[in-house]
């Protein structure tokens, strides 16, 4: 009988247009050429048959490390959701649009209640016992108001004016900080009954709030700056620049990181002196910002996705596609939650791994 192995080196010579010059000239041969065909046809092509699940992939070798994209799952809310805070047990979402809030179960993105508030609501707070949510009204030369609600039937507990505009707040453990975009200042009232405390000039604009636990931190949206007042006694301590056009800051426990929604970037300030410590490239237009463990979360607001970027370096590990137009966050312990406002949605992201998609 006739060798194969004539056979073998005269089919790979046909995968460069030699394959007519074979001939078979006996039954054997034809048998083996049948084999080789089915065996070796496919890998010459560039095929991979050797799959770890046992299935064919007709997936060219060197392709078959496809990009990931995440899914979209998300939670329909109301209309224009902006602020969202975690209680415990459930995330509430201020719906700026329909002058409400919806609570959602945290565990499967249920829709628990939806509570009226007063106009246009943007933020929302856990103070670790109640929910505070900031109304900026719709007139801006009107003082907004803070609504307190009691999370356990979603009661109102009080409402308290406010400044011009308010648009964040930030809890120091005793009292609600809140920002008051149009007369550039921000007021502190007490968490227990709501009484004003004192209201503080900051720069122009003021937005985002948080608190380092000693000092407040205002971004300062026209004035490309933020101010830093101390807790105690809204004394100013300092002014730094940043980027252009920002708007939420965060606090990852010794840093406070800003999000520059006009150059989409995100600057990494020392608490302790306000140094710049550097400047990040995210998505477009970055809006909100959250510090879970090591890593920063960005709303990019133009670009309908979230960065998680690591805090000791600011190095990117992943940028997630979410709704449209995100801006609010928050952590449920294992997930971070993200508002689309343009998408009447929330999306769950959990915070570890790859970044897909939390699923409920």
């Amino acid at each position: 009988m006739a060798s194969p192995f004539p056979v073998v080196v005269k089919l790979c010579a046909s995968q460069r247009g030699t394959m007519r010059k074979l001939r078979v000239r006996t039954p054997v041969t034809a048998l083996v050429l049948f084999f080789v065909l089915t065996l070796h046809v496919p890998q010459l092509n560039g095929q991979n048959l050797n799959r770890p699940d046992g299935r064919g992939n007709s997936a060219p070798v060197g392709r078959q490390r496809r990009s990931f994209t995440p899914p979209t799952k998300s939670f329909t809310v109301g209309n224009g959701p902006r602020g969202i805070a975690f209680d415990g047990t459930d995330l509430w979402v201020a719906n700026s649009a329909d002058n409400n809030v919806t609570e959602l179960r945290a565990s499967d993105g249920a829709v628990v209640r939806t509570v009226a508030v007063k106009t246009a609501p943007d933020a929302v707070l856990f103070d670790g016992t109640n929910i505070w949510v900031v109304n900026q009204g719709r007139d801006p030369k009107v003082a907004g108001s803070v609504t307190k609600l009691n999370p356990a039937d979603g009661t109102t507990l009080g409402i308290f004016p406010v400044g011009q505009h308010p648009s964040t707040a930030a809890f120091d453990g005793v009292n609600i900080w809140v920002a008051n975009t149009h007369d550039n200042t921000v007021t502190k009232l007490r968490a227990k009954d709501g009484a004003r405390i004192g209201t503080y000039p900051v720069g122009s604009y003021p937005y985002g709030v948080v608190f380092d636990g000693a000092n407040i931190w205002v971004a300062n949206f026209s004035g490309n700056d933020v101010t830093k007042l101390r807790g105690s006694d809204g004394a100013l301590l300092g002014t730094y620049s940043v980027g252009s056009l920002p708007l939420v800051p965060a606090f990852d426990g010794e840093n406070i990181w800003v999000a520059n929604h006009g150059s989409s970037t995100v600057t990494k300030l020392r608490s302790s002196d306000g140094v710049v410590l550097g400047t990040f490239n995210v998505g477009v237009k970055a809006y909100g910002a959250i510090c879970v463990g090591t890593t920063v979360w960005i709303a990019n607001d133009g670009g309908n996705s979230v960065t998680k970027l690591r805090t000791t370096d600011g190095s990117v590990l992943r940028t997630v596609p979410v709704g449209l137009s995100p801006e609010g966050f928050a952590f449920d312990g294992s997930s971070v939650w993200v508002t689309n406002s343009r998408s009447q949605s929330v999306t769950k992201i959990l915070a570890s791994g790859d970044g897909s998609i939390a699923k409920p």
